[in-house]
């Protein structure tokens, strides 16, 4: 199971959900450019000492990581407002790869028409979205709970 964002604007949400891969032993990958500098305090403090913990893949742009993706043969999945399917009804894999958009303006058509499926986290009536760090954590653990038969400390606990 991995975890990409593509194009990050909002440091704070991308130390985040690097922590949660950190802690929950995911591939996280981020495709260029971000919205912000590594260097960012607010990207640091996020993620706290977690960062040296994650297996972090850059990728210096969409065309970079759709050649990795190539290689890698995992299916893309995209998370949308603009999706008809729920997470909840979707089957995943181990080798999956869960993208997230920018937290501004989502994915281009182009990445969105690349995804092997596209799934929405549905929200009440009326609202915008979700946070991208807790719509990672929700779709990450969803995804887990469906191929992990436990966690790495041997804890088969349901």
């Amino acid at each position: 199971m991995r975890i990409a964002l593509y194009q990050p604007d909002i440091p704070q949400n991308t130390g985040t959900i690097l922590r949660l891969c950190a802690c929950l032993e995911v591939e996280a990958h981020i495709i260029e450019p971000a919205g912000f500098p590594v260097s960012d305090r607010h990207f640091r403090r996020a993620g706290m000492d977690y960062l040296d913990r994650v297996s972090i893949s850059r990728h210096v742009s969409w065309n970079a990581f759709r050649v990795w993706r190539e290689a890698d043969g995992g299916r893309l999945v995209l998370f949308t407002t603009k999706a008809a399917t729920s997470y909840l009804a979707h089957r995943y894999e181990d080798t999956d790869i869960l993208l997230f958009g920018r937290e501004s303006a989502g994915v281009p058509d182009e990445v969105a028409e690349s995804a092997d499926q596209r799934l929405l986290i549905p929200i009440a009536e009326g609202m915008r979205s979700l946070n991208i760090a807790v719509s990672a954590a929700m779709a990450l653990g969803e995804a887990l709970r469906q191929t992990r038969h436990g966690v790495t400390n041997g804890d088969n606990a349901p």
